[in-house]
């Protein structure tokens, strides 16, 4: 047990490494938080930096949390006296609010939806049966993105839809809650995206450049 919160701290810094900005610094000397949406996403990295850097800070903000989860409970699992199950979803707990709450800018980060999907790949491989409430969740998105080609729409109806396919497919309680949990972080995270989707002003993505 004294290991756990340790391995938290160190989870939590990994996921605070503010991709978005630091590009947005070295590639165009730019504050990314002063363009577009504001915010310290790989979407508003695609805005500012173009298709392949965009994609790179992607990568790396599923990297954020999938990494961690993948090693650290391996690791500390015996020394934190729990499993490597629990472990791995307090890790990735900590990645995700480090991302969202980053010490690095003020605890002002990103909406946290690419490193939660790179922490829910990191347990799919350690949990029986998650490899296809994720794969549904992520249909999910893809349909919902086809259809409407606005990201933040996607990334609601998806992280919505996960804690619900969770119970469906009878996944561990421990996993049901933290995901409805992250599901109401990403919601809020983005209200502003709601208000705008609903007045029809939200943002759609082109790939045409």
């Amino acid at each position: 047990m004294p290991w756990t919160i340790p391995v938290i701290i160190i989870s939590y810094l990994v996921g605070s490494i503010p991709t978005a900005y630091i590009f947005g610094r070295l590639l165009k000397g730019t504050d990314i938080r002063g363009f577009g949406s504001g915010n310290v996403g790989a979407t508003n990295a695609f805005r500012l930096l173009g298709k392949g850097w965009g994609v790179t800070v992607l990568v790396l903000d599923i990297g954020k949390g999938l990494l961690p989860v993948v090693f650290l409970p391996g690791v500390f699992a015996a020394k934190s006296g729990i499993s490597a199950e629990t472990l791995a979803m307090l890790v990735g707990l900590g990645c995700i609010c480090g991302h969202i709450w980053t010490v690095f800018l003020n605890f002002r980060g990103g909406k946290g939806v690419a490193t939660t999907f790179g922490v829910l790949i990191g347990l799919s491989i350690m949990i029986a049966g998650l490899k296809i409430v994720l794969g549904l969740a992520v249909a999910v998105w893809l349909l919902v993105f086809a259809f409407s080609r606005i990201i933040s729409l996607a990334s609601i109806l998806a992280a919505l839809s996960f804690p619900l396919l969770a119970l469906l497919f009878r996944q561990p309680p421990a996993l049901i809650g933290i995901s409805s949990l992250l599901a109401a972080f990403i919601v809020y995270r983005h209200k502003s995206n709601i208000q705008r989707i609903l007045s029809g002003n939200e943002s759609r993505l082109s790939f045409k450049k």
